[in-house]
């Protein structure tokens, strides 16, 4: 990159100097690896820091551990790459499809900064359905609790999953 100043007599363009590095001998290499291979060990194992204390130390085999978010993302940016015409299409159902893709990529990625889980489902392909977990009891009129089917109370377990056991 050239260097540009002015002058009363006009504009002068200096080219930038690169200078080459002196070459090391082999000794000064093995040296140079050996203090590397040091500082390495000193660091530690990677602590994981861009990601929210709450998903940070979670387990392998966690169903929303980080690495397998991280995977997910990627075979989804490969399906959007293939479907980046249907994005105005004059079919409803590509468009649609488009549109779930993309809001799919940005919750995960939601998830790796915030650590809140955006979307009603979660897997490779969104085979799975998230949960609701209730935290707080909400009361009908006469005192008895709120039941919602297919949440998960801490109390009963998942509520309205007897009428489909039976049948």
């Amino acid at each position: 990159m050239a260097t540009k100043w002015e002058e009363p007599s006009g504009t002068i363009e200096r080219a930038k100097i690169k200078r080459k590095r002196k070459p090391m001998s082999e000794e000064q290499r093995l040296a140079a690896s050996e203090r590397l291979r040091k500082a390495r060990e000193a660091r530690g194992p990677a602590k994981n820091l861009s990601l929210p204390e709450n998903i940070r130390n979670l387990d392998k085999d966690h169903y929303l551990h980080p690495d397998k978010v991280k995977e997910w993302i990627k075979v989804w940016k490969a399906k959007i790459s293939g479907m980046k015409y249907w994005k105005d299409s004059k079919d409803k159902n590509q468009r649609q499809e488009y549109q779930i893709a993309e809001t799919y990529i940005k919750n995960m990625q939601s998830y790796l900064t915030t650590g809140t889980w955006c979307d009603f489902w979660y897997g490779e392909n969104r085979e799975h359905q998230i949960v609701w977990k209730v935290i707080a009891n909400a009361y009908e009129f006469n005192g008895e609790i709120k039941r919602t089917k297919g949440h998960f109370y801490t109390d009963v377990g998942f509520y309205g999953r007897e009428e489909e056991d039976e049948s």
